[in-house]
């Protein structure tokens, strides 16, 4: 991929890599004498001050939720005023304000546009459209606390269990997740599609490559060379890109290849003792993984979007297509959707993380194979972290891998992604097909809005209408709030985004050098401070019970 896409063919396919580009410039710049040593001083201090910030909110937050954490403004009012349905119809739909930093740092770094798309989108879906399908009955929500005559309204409209999953009693959250992943899965393709110039440009560029191999194995072989082959080869010199690095620098193919192929081997019977996944399955994942490895790492090129979901969702539909026959059981059925999808997924997300890392390596003119032992190092290191960090997490919060019926069970972790996956897993291996009728017409409906809008941004903004681009709705943003029915993080990343927006309008200097860094103490800041609470919370000493108090909670359930 490195070869490929960095040095090949980088300038026929218009590859910039703008997120990459930026970090080697930023590393480049921290690096740059008596000035870099500096900012990089100011920049560690506001990183290590919004860490510390954000790392101490999130434990002791625990222990005051209704405080410090989450404030159900909707829920005071409804205790103020003596119980008035209309501020409790507020909290049911869960609009509060949540103080997290990891968002509230996601949206001083994405900006306005994507900020309000997500806030947005919310409203759309959890403000207008979810309220209207509960009034006229098409989505139903589930009483909370029926037996608690002070919060017998408090409603649930976010259950995804068996009964809140079906065509005739849906869950608002339910009804509204098919629109949600049928737009994302639509504007990703269309994305996808409307790079057409660069589908054009990696088939000449394979089929000039195809024709340079054979001609040299000719050549090899003492044979009369091709020299229609030898034509058909050969690349314009404006189209080369110098390697900096020197042959004894390369990462070889005996580095990588016999265990890609060990590893392969390895997860195809794991998969088939495992799971009872059959080869053929496994095998087609390993190609949809390297197919889409090279549309994610063309797509990020050009764009700095990695299609992640539209390769996640088109692998499980292959997938469901290629199994149908089979007359599995149900759950085995989605079960091996899941993991193949999850297969193909995770690969084209590596490889297009890992060509990322090496753009900024060649850009900085680091050592390949320096680069991919170090790679190799932080591996063996998360091979072992990352499954002990999710055994840590599920065992703190067995929620994390159950799906309950009960309305009132809550869990910390929204996981609107999950629901994404298990949704077409659903909905390519159900016989039934168990979308409302009402749902699926409008999910068609929306997608090709959806298109319709991502086409207007390609196409019309032009010319004069060129400023209004920055104004066009990010309609991925719209999708993923039709998925999560947490409001609060969308109100969280407007929290980021509206300060950080001024503060670089009025000071850019001041916003480059301490601005990024205090977002990525935010985010760094709460997720180990959740690791923290999730060893308080194994250890017996997390909150709000049996230590803390949930004083400002509605009925008292923080």
């Amino acid at each position: 991929m490195r070869k490929f896409f960095i040095i090949y063919v980088a300038r026929e396919l218009r590859l910039v890599f703008p997120t990459p580009s930026a970090t080697a410039m930023t590393i480049r710049s921290m690096h740059g004498a008596a000035t870099g040593e500096a900012i990089a001083k100011m920049k560690m201090k506001a990183l290590g001050y919004a860490f510390s910030a954000a790392l101490l909110l999130r434990v002791v937050s625990q222990y005051a939720t209704g405080l410090l954490w989450d404030w159900h403004i909707a829920s005071w009012l409804f205790i103020w005023s003596h119980h008035s349905n209309a501020a409790l119809a507020i909290e049911n739909w869960g609009w509060l304000i949540e103080f997290t930093p990891a968002f509230i740092g996601a949206g001083m770094l994405v900006g306005l546009n994507t900020a309000f798309s997500f806030f947005g989108g919310s409203v759309l879906a959890w403000g207008i459209i979810g309220p209207a399908l509960v009034h006229n009955k098409a989505a139903f929500g589930v009483q909370m606390y029926p037996d608690d005559p002070n919060w017998s309204g408090l409603v649930s409209f976010a259950s995804l269990g068996s009964h809140a999953s079906s065509k005739d009693t849906p869950s608002p959250r339910f009804w509204l997740l098919w629109p949600g992943v049928l737009l994302m899965i639509a504007v990703s393709f269309t994305e996808l599609f409307l790079q057409y110039r660069v589908f054009y440009f990696a088939g000449k560029a394979i089929f000039r490559g195809t024709c340079s191999g054979i001609n040299a194995m000719l050549k090899a072989a003492k044979r009369k060379e091709s020299p229609w082959l030898a034509k058909q080869g050969e690349q314009e010199s404006d189209d080369l890109v110098v390697d900096p690095a020197a042959e004894d620098e390369q990462v070889k193919w005996w580095m990588w290849a016999p265990a890609l192929v060990v590893v392969l081997i390895c997860a195809c019977v794991v998969l088939g003792v495992q799971y009872d996944m059959p080869v053929g399955m496994s095998l087609l994942s390993v190609f949809l993984a390297f197919f889409f490895s090279f549309l994610a790492v063309q797509c990020c090129g050009v764009t700095d979007i990695t299609p992640l979901t539209a390769a996640g969702k088109a692998s499980q539909i292959v997938l469901g297509g290629a199994t149908k026959g089979e007359h599995w059981a149900v759950d085995h059925a989605q079960r091996l959707n899941l993991l193949g999808g999850s297969w193909a997924n995770m690969g084209a997300n590596q490889a297009s993380d890992l060509t990322q890392d090496f753009r900024v390596g060649f850009l900085l003119r680091t050592a390949p194979n320096q680069q991919f032992l170090a790679q190799a190092i932080g591996t063996l290191v998360a091979v072992f972290l990352a499954p002990a960090l999710f055994m840590l997490f599920a065992k703190a919060y067995p929620c994390v891998i159950t799906l309950s019926d009960d309305p009132a069970f809550k869990c910390p972790f929204s996981a609107p992604s999950v629901a994404a996956w298990r949704a077409v897993a659903v909905a390519v291996t159900d016989p039934t097909f168990p979308v409302p009728t009402s749902s699926g017409i409008f999910s068609i409906v929306f997608a090709v809005f959806g298109v319709v809008m991502i086409l207007i941004r390609h196409w019309c903004y032009k010319g004069k209408w060129e400023k209004y681009r920055v104004y066009h709705p990010n309609m991925m943003c719209v999708g993923l709030a039709f998925v999560l029915p947490q409001t609060y993080y969308g109100t969280a990343m407007v929290m980021g985004a509206v300060p950080a927006y001024f503060w670089a309008k009025k000071n850019p200097k001041h916003f480059d050098i301490y601005g990024f860094a205090v977002a990525a103490g935010l985010i760094a800041g709460e997720g180990i401070g959740g690791v923290i609470n999730a060893i308080f919370e194994i250890a017996g000493i997390a909150g709000p019970v049996p230590y803390g108090t949930q004083v400002a909670c509605p009925a008292w359930s923080c």
